[in-house]
């Protein structure tokens, strides 16, 4: 079946954000634990304090967290745990 090359497609900002900053997470966290650390107090270290001293520079893990707004990490966070005891 060929695929209608007329259909407007529906483009999802939203939904490619919130990948975004999952794909961004993941780094990070296997950057901290390469480098040893236990990566949920790291993570929650910097998004309490906003000191990226707590993420490790390893991969570049550091300037990358920064590219994302700490507020838009807490809630993905927030909303993928909620999204998980639902079920």
């Amino acid at each position: 079946m060929k695929k209608d090359v007329t259909e407007t497609m529906a483009f999802k900002s939203e939904d490619m954000r919130r990948e975004n900053i999952r794909h961004i997470v993941r780094l990070v966290d296997n950057a901290l634990k390469e480098r040893g650390y236990n990566s949920v107090n790291q993570l929650a270290g910097y998004l309490i304090s906003n000191d990226p001293a707590y993420i490790s520079s390893h991969q570049n893990a550091r300037s990358i967290i920064q590219n994302v707004e700490r507020y838009e990490i807490i809630e993905e966070m927030v909303r993928a745990y909620l999204e998980s005891i639902e079920k």
